[in-house]
This record gives C-alpha cells, structure tokens and sequence, in this order.
C-alpha cells in the first residue's frame, strides 16, 4: 500500500491550489496551514527551487473522532496534501494516505476512521 494518493494534473500551480482547496472543502475538511517551501528555502538558504507547497488539511468531525480514539494521533495531523510543479510545467498532487501509516499507531479502532478520510482524499484528488 502507496503512503501517497497522487495525481498529475493540467492547469497552473496557483489555479491547482485553488482547486485542491475547493475540493476539500467539498469533503468537510479545511486548510490550517500552508508552508510554501520554494518561498522558504529561498529566504533560509537563498536557494531557488520549484513551486513546493505543503497544505496542511484537516476535518474537523474526523479528527475529533481519531482523537477519542487515540489521545496522541495528534502526532498525524492535520493531512498533509503536497502540490508541487515540475520544471516542465506539470503540476502533481498528493495526499496522505492515512491507511498506509494506521499501523504503526497499533489501535485497531483507529482503522474506520483512517479509511474514511482515506476515501474523501482519494475522492478530492481523483476530482482534480
């Protein structure tokens, strides 16, 4: 099992982004933060690099419900989805696939929960 769902997709970064956000917001999740790691390395290391952003996702209803579960599953959250743009122009899409990473917490109450927001990732990136 991938512990990433990815697609490549047409259109600009800027266009994706805004896309990748619609589609979550279709599914209840919402973004919490945003690391721009091209806009990072370059005021850190002044080093330039592709367009790099790291959306940190989260649905509220979902975490909520792992957090009963598990009190330190806060270590995975929120869901990271990744859109990146190569240096040909394609822009690609990922998310964590928090189905391939449940095994490692050893709390098999957390696997309904882990595949409901395994599927609503599956759906905002098969959607793009």
């Amino acid at each position: 099992m991938s512990y990433n769902i990815t697609k490549r997709v047409k259109g600009t970064f800027e266009k994706t982004i805004y896309k990748v956000t619609e589609e979550l917001q279709k599914e209840g999740f919402g973004i919490l933060t945003e690391v721009n790691l091209k806009d990072k390395f370059k005021e850190k290391l002044d080093v330039d690099f592709r367009n790099y952003v790291i959306l940190g996702a989260c649905n509220p209803k979902l975490a909520y419900e792992a957090v009963q579960q598990e009190d330190k599953i806060g270590l995975m959250l929120p869901c990271n989805v990744l859109v990146q743009e190569f240096t040909d122009g394609e822009v690609e899409v990922s998310a964590i696939n928090p189905m391939a990473s449940i095994g490692s917490v050893e709390n098999d109450k957390l696997e309904t929960v882990a595949s409901e927001v395994s599927g609503k990732l599956r759906r905002v990136i098969n959607a793009l």
